[in-house]
């Protein structure tokens, strides 16, 4: 491994986004990552599409082999307030890491430069104003696949930092292991999974994820209320069935030994700061290498498409 900074100081931004309003979505992230730099942030994550929010609970009016007027015109508001990437959007973002010196991260609904598909996806932007290549989700999980789809490219790129490699798998695609090894064969150690995944066994998995990997796990959930849903969508009447907590966050962040630095952090918005020794990266890695001296690829090899 190249030579590190020990210490790196990580905010973890557990907030509710703006739902259906990407100009909103994305005042309150300017707001929430200058209060973190104010505060000594040199690394700031937020969660899955943050821009313009999670739909949870909307069908967007799909039955089998059967859609509704109602359901495609909400799809229709949704797919105007994501965002093409590089875009108007992200250039805010890369002037706003620029301005404060510091690494962003943050998911958002990406809309194709070319086609009507919407993507699942997360970039980091870089202290000299750069976006890192965007990471589209895999594989949109059960009904997700009603809004975004299958990444086409951007598989599994990592961001160069003084801590070490950086690299994101947005939710459920931390349980492909074969997506997890890619990452782990990249040396990150910051591994960022930006997520929904608001239920006590998550957090199972993500401490066995940053003991199998060797790295520190940032798990950033958001929270997600019936009042944050505009008023006026077609399909507000199934809204209203919804819960008044729709997600509950839990986002904390897990060391290389699979022990929680900070713990869950539930029902409320929240920054949560750490100072991380990323001397941990290489001493957990001491006996237990998963790409290194742990390897056999005599034995066993993973090929991945990279485009």
């Amino acid at each position: 491994m190249k030579d590190m900074k020990d210490i790196c100081r990580i905010a973890v931004i557990q907030a509710e986004p703006v739902l259906f309003d990407k100009d909103a979505c994305l005042q309150k992230a300017e707001q929430l990552t200058r209060e973190a730099a104010a505060r000594g942030a040199e690394f700031i994550v937020f969660p899955e599409l943050f821009i313009p929010g999670y739909p949870y609970g909307m069908t967007f009016g799909f039955k089998v082999g059967k859609r509704e007027e109602p359901g495609r015109q909400d799809w229709s508001r949704y797919y105007e307030n994501s965002i093409v990437a590089p875009g108007p959007e992200t250039d805010r973002l890369s002037a706003l890491a620029a301005e404060l010196g510091v690494y962003l991260s943050i998911g958002f609904s990406e809309r194709s430069q070319r086609t009507g598909t919407l993507y699942n996806s997360n970039a980091v932007f870089a202290p000299d104003g750069t976006m890192s290549p965007v990471h589209r989700k895999l594989k949109p999980t059960g009904a997700e696949r009603v809004v975004w789809g299958d990444a086409q490219d951007g598989y599994f790129p990592v961001t160069d930092t003084p801590w070490g490699p950086a690299g994101s798998l947005i939710c459920w695609e931390s349980y492909m292991p074969l997506a997890r090894a890619a990452l782990y064969e990249k040396g990150v150690s910051f591994y960022i999974s930006p997520n929904t995944n608001d239920n006590p066994e998550w957090h199972n998995t993500i401490q066995h994820i940053a003991l199998e990997g060797k790295c520190y796990f940032i798990n950033c959930d958001m929270i997600i209320t019936r009042k944050s849903y505009p008023q006026d969508l077609s399909t507000r009447a199934e809204v209203d069935l919804l819960p008044e907590m729709i997600c509950r966050g839990g986002s904390c962040i897990v060391d290389p030994f699979g022990h929680y630095v900070t713990e869950p952090v539930w029902d409320r918005e929240d920054i949560i700061y750490a100072d991380l020794d990323m001397r941990n990266v290489y001493r957990a890695r001491m006996e237990f290498d998963p790409c290194g001296h742990y390897a056999r690829p005599d034995v066993l090899h993973l090929e991945v498409t990279e485009r």
